[in-house]
């Protein structure tokens, strides 16, 4: 080659060229740019060691910013850690996981649906058995006679946004291109999956310099149409009881002022799905809280006599319309603004408003200049938020009692909390009592996980959130809650949080077995069946006996290698709860607490309903019982065309 010359193409392996393309793709949001997959998580076996493992190591050894590498303890845990970091990002950025064969790869699935489910950006990258089948059938293979072509990676179209399998090093290309369309899509992410058979990944390829340059993908911000944005303006213009919902694509957007500067010039009082929380700080005179199965009184009271209902980014899930028994009145119109039209036309609402949240809320201002509502409705607004608020203090006061219910270890939390502290659960009771009771006080300050609601993502999506924080330097603290059955499905992040020095504040609250699943049980009949943690009972043949397991939690996480502060059960719990939140912020090491608690305390009710089907049949009274008070709830579904 001639000095002059350049070469326009560079010989490297399948897995080498994906991480050199992947360091290089960056994600432009208006002003704000950032790579999009700033780092890989990894667990290595003979799927990936020598393909994309070797990459990751030959970049570790030559550029070690390239793509940073990541070790995870559990597969699954790795792309709940992406799911967590892409949440504090706003979309904007994740992170990857690479897994072997077989068990590796299949371990990744549920954190895939979870993925998709929260509409948040996760890239796995799966390996794959050979696909020249020359040692056929390889460890960890599965067969299917009637389809020797199926293997375990096929398992995540259906959990993936999208999915592809490199079959030879050439289809790289578009496959890499492509995913990366998707994952920085605000309508279409979620779970991007490239399987990538072993033999595939070591094979060697001339790759185009092109390739591996630096490639924008620009965040697209949809205008809305002046007709639809007209039709919403006039409905909006006609209610007297109009109420907003507000989901986490308020958040995505970064709609946080606009939604602040329509509700101010409007006065119509906003309710929050789990993942709007932060939208609006909770003293706000227009935030009513969280709204649906697992709403405040304050904002379901106003949502079900709403007559327009606006929602915002919202996904419409059966938690946040109470399983379709939210909104009750008869005239009830439904002004649906999002950037997916899957979303826009929920409940058969006739308004919707394909558009970018940020951008919408905008115009809305304009285009409502001169819009209140009336005073009789904005000072029944002001009555509801305060009687609710007088509620959520008398949750929080101090019991004295040995052990404390959940309502009032929340208080104590958050009392001990800074203002930009986040909090993050997923599943159990907990979330639930978070939605009516967190006072929030932050744009990114409240990460509930409740799309799949997935048992075990509390460690590993706060240590997400915690990673994603720091690739800022923002130095706030990730407060992680979980009850013990939680805590049992995936706890081994914290090895990891300890490997990389990354501090956690992790709140265990033992409740000796399921809470939430237990109060569930309960309300449909089945007396906490299978809901506690006892010891087997050989006469009854059941879990259902008084004898608790000598399991030692704390002694768990201490053998981790993080610090422990176990919380006595006495009259002064609560006092000492505080004062191990305030000894956990000042360290510089992640701290686990561990508090007991009664699970049979409950927040205050918000009148939300949630439709579990109660047995039509049963020999047992409570069942029976139940099935009639199930009837009656049911009762009053309506399918909410709007």
């Amino acid at each position: 080659m001639a000095p002059s010359e350049k070469a326009t193409t560079k010989r490297m392996t399948v897995g080498q060229a994906l991480v050199e393309f992947l360091a290089h793709q960056w994600t432009v949001d208006g002003d704000i740019r950032e790579r999009t997959v700033p780092g890989m998580f990894g667990i290595f076996g003979h799927g990936n060691v020598a393909g994309v493992g070797q990459a990751l190591k030959q970049s570790n050894a030559t550029d070690p910013d390239l793509m940073p590498y990541y070790q995870a303890r559990n597969e699954q845990a790795m792309v709940h850690g992406a799911v967590g970091y892409a949440r504090m990002h706003r979309r904007r950025a994740t992170l990857a996981a690479t897994a072997s064969v077989g068990p590796g790869a299949a371990n990744m699935l549920t954190a895939a649906a979870l993925a998709t489910s929260n509409r948040l950006p996760a890239l796995l990258l799966p390996s794959d058995t050979f696909a020249t089948r020359v040692a056929d059938p390889v460890l960890q293979q599965l067969e299917h006679p009637h389809d020797i072509g199926i293997q375990v990676s096929d398992a995540f179209r259906p959990v993936s946004r999208f999915f592809d399998r490199v079959q030879r090093p050439e289809q790289l290309f578009s496959i890499a291109l492509a995913a990366m369309r998707v994952l920085t899509d605000p309508v279409e992410t979620g779970a991007v999956t490239i399987a990538l058979p072993e033999d595939v990944q070591a094979e060697a390829i001339d790759v185009p310099v092109e390739f591996l340059q630096d490639r924008e993908w620009h965040i697209r911000r949809p205008l809305p149409e002046r007709g639809p944005l007209a039709r919403a303006v006039a409905a909006i213009r006609g209610a007297k009881r109009p109420f907003i919902v507000a989901g986490g694509g308020v958040l995505y957007a970064g709609a946080e002022e606009q939604l602040r500067a329509l509700v101010e010039a409007t006065g119509i009082p906003v309710g929050t799905s789990q993942a709007g929380g932060g939208v609006l700080a909770w003293d706000h005179p227009q935030y009513l809280g969280g709204v649906g199965a697992t709403g405040t009184l304050a904002a379901n009271r106003i949502a079900a006599a709403a007559d327009v209902v606006i929602g915002i980014g919202t996904r419409y899930s059966d938690f946040t319309t109470s399983s379709r028994t939210a909104f009750q009145n008869p005239d009830v119109v439904f002004v649906n603004i999002n950037v997916a039209s899957f979303d826009a036309y929920k409940h058969g609402s006739q308004l919707p408003v394909i558009a970018d949240a940020r951008e919408t809320l905008a115009e809305l201002t304009v285009e409502l200049e001169g819009f209140e509502i009336t005073d009789e409705y904005s000072e029944q607004v002001a009555q509801e938020k305060a009687a609710w608020d007088a509620a959520v203090d008398a949750a929080f006061a101090a019991s004295g009692l040995a052990l404390p219910g959940q309502p009032e270890i929340i208080g104590a939390v958050q009392s001990s909390l800074d203002p930009a502290d986040v909090i993050v659960q997923a599943a159990g009771s907990l979330p639930g009592d978070l939605h009516k009771l967190w006072r929030v006080r932050d744009p990114l300050g409240y990460h509930v996980e409740y799309a799949f609601s997935c048992m075990g993502y509390e460690i590993a999506g706060g240590l997400g959130a915690k990673r994603g924080l720091l690739a800022d330097g923002d130095p706030r603290d990730v407060v992680v809650m979980v009850g013990d059955g939680s805590y049992l499905m995936l706890n081994t992040e914290l090895v990891t949080a300890v490997a990389e020095g990354i501090k956690l504040i992790v709140i265990l609250v033992q409740n000796h077995g399921y809470a939430s699943i237990g109060h569930l049980s309960e309300t449909v009949g089945s007396q906490r069946f299978g809901t506690k943690y006892r010891a087997y009972d050989p006469q009854a043949r059941n879990f259902q006996g008084e004898d608790i397991l000598p399991v030692d939690l704390a002694m768990n996480a201490r053998s981790y290698g993080v610090d422990v502060i176990e919380i006595e059960p006495g009259a002064s719990a609560i006092t000492d709860l505080k004062s191990a939140i305030a000894a956990a912020k000042a360290s510089d090491r992640s701290t686990f607490i561990h508090i007991n608690s009664d699970p049979l305390v409950y927040a205050p009710d918000g009148a939300g309903w949630w439709d579990v089907p109660v047995a039509q049949a049963s020999t047992l009274e409570s069942t029976r019982q139940a099935r009639a008070e199930y009837q009656e709830q049911a009762a009053v579904q309506r399918p909410l065309l709007g």
